[in-house]
């Protein structure tokens, strides 16, 4: 491995469980080969976590379950580990750049005191449309994506409740919100949220590819649940959404690339203003 190379740390929350998403995640992070390599930590299932200084770039998964509940173990070391990160760049120049996917994503945001977790009536999944906040719509990340743009949702809990004085006090910003349902009388959940200039995190699932969801479709007992759950009418809309190039292809080919982009450009410029 060349000693340049940028390391990319990615945080496993899925708990030992058979995924697509770890694939998706890898499957991205290879399209910047030979300037990136990374590593995988298993969180959940064995409390494993990387050296701070050893990697430049964290992604911390999605994963099953309750994101309140830990086992006393992997869960203080995970916010430990996110302190630590945090701590870091407020002490060092080189920044450590930080992407919380999902169940991440709502432990984060709870973990900073942004938001309450709650769980959800019922069970969120499919293609989603997600909406741009007024912050937003500048935000780095979402650069290529309309507004709104879709994502894969997967979730039984959701953040609601924003803690607007802390989120002005800590300077973090919620950058999208679900859809709007006229139809019923719910709070919009946040969708992402940028904790920091180098710390953000999303909800939805931007590593998820049509290629993995329609596979995890071909699950007979998978397949009608959901058609169960939408009705057939809209479990055909779904599947129309998930071949639609402006759809997820997009946002699987823009957003993690965006995230990577940025933080490899900063962490390029940083080390060559410290050579200098």
């Amino acid at each position: 491995m060349n000693q340049n190379t940028i390391k990319v740390a990615i945080l496993d929350m899925y708990n030992g469980e058979p995924n697509q998403g770890m694939r998706c995640i890898i499957d991205v992070i290879n399209r910047f080969t030979p300037v990136i390599s990374f590593e995988i930590f298993d969180v959940r299932k064995k409390a494993e976590l990387p050296n701070i200084e050893k990697f430049d770039i964290y992604i911390s998964s999605g994963g099953p379950g309750n994101p309140l509940v830990g086992d006393g173990d992997w869960d203080v070391k995970y916010y430990e580990f996110i302190d630590k990160l945090n701590r870091w760049n407020t002490e060092n120049e080189v920044k450590k750049h930080v992407l919380f996917i999902c169940h991440s994503f709502q432990m984060a945001c709870k973990h900073f005191g942004l938001a309450e977790i709650t769980k959800r009536n019922d069970t969120s999944f499919g293609v989603m449309t997600i909406h741009k906040t007024k912050e937003g719509i500048n935000d780095p990340l979402f650069e290529g994506l309309d507004d709104p743009f879709y994502a894969i949702d997967s979730r039984d809990y959701q953040v609601v409740q924003p803690n607007l004085s802390v989120f002005k006090a800590k300077g973090a910003k919620i950058i999208s919100l679900e859809k709007i349902r006229d139809y019923v009388q719910y709070e919009r959940a946040i969708m992402a949220v940028r904790f920091t200039d180098y710390f953000v995190g999303t909800q939805f699932h931007p590593e998820a590819d049509p290629i993995s969801f329609i596979s995890h479709l071909r699950n007979k007992e998978v397949k009608d649940k959901i058609r169960k759950m939408k009705g057939k009418r809209k479990f055909r809309n779904m599947l129309e959404d998930l071949l639609d190039d402006d759809k997820i292809y997009r946002t699987n080919e823009t957003l993690i690339p965006n995230f990577l982009r940025i933080a490899i450009n900063d962490l390029i410029k940083t080390n060559k203003t410290l050579s200098n």
